[in-house]
């Protein structure tokens, strides 16, 4: 297994599995809005997205980090948005060698931390994060607003 930083090669890969991950979250599949909004971070450098390979070029997983900034600490940070692997692919160490990827990548920029929020019930997800070193915040509440 790989895992190097994506590139507009994988733009078609990245994008079927962000739309896979789209819908374990309840979304409906939308391909070409997922293609769209990849191709977007890409050109836009917005954000940086690491694949997991196997085999020649076949990408079985991803991770998606977006660069942000504590204030209090006043440092960079990354926000660890989106992880997702291939359900055939699940169980042999692929979201683990993302997340170290993830750190790893973090670490090599310089940054502070690692910011990220999973649903309650993901259980598989938690045991994973806690395993590579993640550690549950329990000193603050996070909100969102949804706006129109």
């Amino acid at each position: 297994m790989v895992v190097r930083l994506a590139n507009e090669n994988d733009v078609k890969a990245v994008a079927t599995l962000f739309d896979r991950y789209r819908q374990f979250y309840r979304q409906h599949s939308n391909l070409a809005g997922s293609t769209a909004f990849i191709r977007a971070r890409q050109a836009q450098g917005d954000s940086v997205i690491l694949v997991a390979s196997m085999e020649v070029r076949r990408l079985v997983g991803f991770v998606q980090l977006y660069p942000s900034f504590s204030s209090v600490r006043m440092a960079k940070g990354w926000i660890l948005n989106d992880l997702f692997v291939d359900a055939r692919w699940r169980g042999q160490g692929v979201g683990e060698k993302l997340m170290i990827a993830a750190r790893d990548f973090a670490v090599q920029d310089g940054a502070a931390a690692l910011w990220l929020a999973t649903e309650k019930s993901n259980a598989t997800a938690k045991r994973l994060y806690e395993r590579v070193g993640y550690v549950l915040d329990e000193d603050f509440d996070h909100y969102e607003l949804n706006l129109p």
